[in-house]
């Protein structure tokens, strides 16, 4: 018995012991590690938190969402102007607080967190900064509103044209009823000046018009802010395929 136990605590032992522990952390950290530049570069999954997108999409919805990581970081090494990749009509994935301090500073930690959990877990409030919305103007475009129906003139264009007729995959925005004597100055009164994007701007709704939290009270966003696009939903069964 005193011999299996010297075999035991041998420097041969734990040596064995020491090697398996660290092929343990290698291979902990080589998944951690190629999780994170799937996820950041590739794709990732994605859960609506909100009703915001209805009657296109609902809470509860599961997606595939590309990242645009890629495309950023090429022209930011070509020292280029990042290119317009979208379309309007396009549903993409933004973060509104993608370049503040402590949302960076806590990125690391955070990945960790959802490594572990299989992204069902993270320490940040997703449904406060991420959210999923429908591109309806592009750089350069005029865009204003009517009756909650946004009209875009493009930036080469001489026309004025509706939302619906500028997009290549049709869509049903959700109309809310504004009482007659609503003011017709706020966002929920269905109506907006005409404005100019930037050359980096792009103008995002709700396909539920009575949810104001889009660019009618942000305003537009930058091309950083757009973080991905749902390419496939693979949830619910009855509702698999492109959003």
């Amino acid at each position: 018995m005193m011999f299996d136990k010297a075999l035991k605590y041998s420097f041969a032992a734990q040596k064995r012991e020491r090697y398996k522990l660290l092929r343990i952390i290698f291979i902990v950290t080589a998944l951690y590690l190629v999780y994170n530049a799937v996820t950041a570069f590739l794709f990732s999954s994605w859960i609506l938190q909100t009703n915001t997108m209805q009657p296109s999409l609902a809470a509860g919805d599961r997606f595939v969402v590309v990242s645009t990581a890629l495309p950023s970081l090429f022209k930011k090494l070509q020292r280029a102007e990042m290119p317009v990749i979208f379309k309007r009509g396009n549903i993409v994935l933004i973060n509104t607080k993608g370049g503040e301090n402590g949302t960076r500073s806590l990125a690391i930690v955070d990945g960790l967190v959802r490594f572990f959990t299989a992204q069902q877990l993270s320490i940040f409030s997703r449904e406060e900064h991420l959210y999923m919305k429908r591109i309806i103007g592009l750089p350069g475009d005029e865009i204003g509103m009517v009756n909650f129906i946004l009209r875009v003139r493009p930036s080469a264009g001489t026309y004025t044209l509706t939302e619906f007729e500028l997009s290549e995959k049709p869509y049903y925005p959700g109309i809310p009823q504004i009482p007659a004597l609503w003011d017709e100055t706020l966002p929920l009164s269905g109506n907006m000046d005409p404005i100019t994007l930037g050359a980096d701007e792009y103008f995002v709704v709700s396909d539920d018009r009575g949810n104001t939290g889009d660019s009618r009270t942000w305003g537009p966003i930058g091309a950083k802010d757009i973080i991905g696009r749902p390419m496939f939903r693979y949830w619910p069964p009855s509702r698999i395929g492109r959003p």
